[in-house]
């Protein structure tokens, strides 16, 4: 019933930028927390920014003043401006969506992900 469907990854040079988007789509009645997090090789998926239920915006402090979250709450989408990228960067960015959606009358609360999309920084 639910799709979070990311785009925007692929290779990057070191201090280069890339610009993630992620369009959650089907019979969503409301959208709680969304944000992005990233799981690079061996090690354990992470928070990179979210948006809280409050509205207000987290961040790992590896990427505090590099990553810049938005969001278009019309088109349900979020997105992750990702500057001065580091090969560290590397990862699986993955996209999550604390949500209600509508199943004939009932509205349910689920935890979603993304696909995941892959982002290299490398020279």
């Amino acid at each position: 019933q639910v799709q979070l469907v990311e785009s925007g990854g692929g290779l990057v040079q070191p201090g280069g930028s890339l610009r993630l988007s992620c369009a959650a789509s089907g019979s969503i009645f409301s959208i709680y927390a969304m944000g992005w997090y990233r799981q690079a090789p061996g090690k354990q998926r992470e928070l990179v920014a979210g948006f809280t239920s409050g509205g207000s915006t987290n961040y790992a402090d590896s990427v505090k003043g590099r990553f810049t979250i938005s969001r278009d709450n019309a088109k349900k989408t979020v997105y992750l401006q990702m500057n001065s990228l580091k090969p560290e960067d590397t990862a699986v960015y993955y996209c999550n969506a604390d949500l209600v959606y509508v199943v004939t009358t009932e509205r349910v609360r689920e935890d979603y992900w993304g696909q995941g999309t892959q982002v290299t920084v490398s020279s």
